[in-house]
């Protein structure tokens, strides 16, 4: 048997001040450091070892994924893939989710923010032009540099990431953990529970609390 640990990344900076993050690269905040820690406390306490360890190209996951290894005595080093990275959310980047309701609603902000098919305005041309130019992107394809995505768009590219290393690496009987965001790990967990659009909606990732699924012959078992 092998074990898949998902981490939402502990609170970032923007978190904090309850802004939309997506591909803006924000820095964990002394809470979301606190929160990895306990994340590695229960590693500890479950005596899980990790084997091989996943974060976005975003620093508050990579981050979280290195507090959480040195804490727990792993010595695995992380991969970065881009694959993992939160939902792109275009145009609403940086915006306060509250001031977002007050100008196009509370129904208006849900879809954008729950909605398995709305993609949220796009990312106007010259933040585009300058994300694209970002060297944090160079490894990520230029068609798959984005201006904005819904849930199904990032589901889509995460199930490449699950087909090709999670499913072969747990095959391997090896433990993985990957440090991630809200999203593409609500997006993980669509495909590994097999959810329904309607149902992944409503599932809600806590920041800097182990999902811990255990797995064996080719059947995943969530722990309670």
């Amino acid at each position: 048997m092998s074990s898949l640990v998902l981490v939402r990344h502990g609170k970032s900076l923007w978190n904090l001040e309850n802004r939309f993050t997506g591909w803006t690269d924000v820095s964990l905040s002394k809470e979301g450091e606190k929160e990895a820690k306990l994340a590695a406390k229960i590693l500890l306490e479950k005596n899980i070892k990790i084997d091989f360890a996943y974060s976005s190209i975003f620093r508050r996951a990579f981050d979280t994924g290195k507090i959480i290894l040195e804490r727990s005595n792993n010595e695995t080093v992380i991969e970065k893939d881009w694959r993992l990275n939160e939902r792109h959310y275009g145009n609403l980047q940086g915006l306060n989710k509250a001031e977002t309701a007050s100008r196009y609603g509370n129904d208006q902000l849900l879809k954008w923010r729950r909605s398995f098919k709305t993609r949220p305005p796009e990312l106007n041309d010259k933040d585009f032009q300058l994300q694209f130019d970002n060297p944090l992107f160079k490894d990520v394809p230029k068609e798959s540099i984005s201006r904005g995505e819904s849930l199904e768009d990032t589901v889509i590219r995460v199930k490449q990431f699950y087909n090709q290393i999670i499913i072969p690496t747990l095959d391997s009987q090896n433990n993985i953990l990957i440090a991630a965001h809200g999203n593409s790990i609500r997006a993980l967990t669509k495909i590994i529970e097999n959810l329904s659009e309607k149902s992944v909606e409503k599932v809600e990732i806590q920041t800097g609390i182990p999902l811990i699924y255990h797995y064996k012959n080719q059947n995943f078992v969530k722990e309670k």
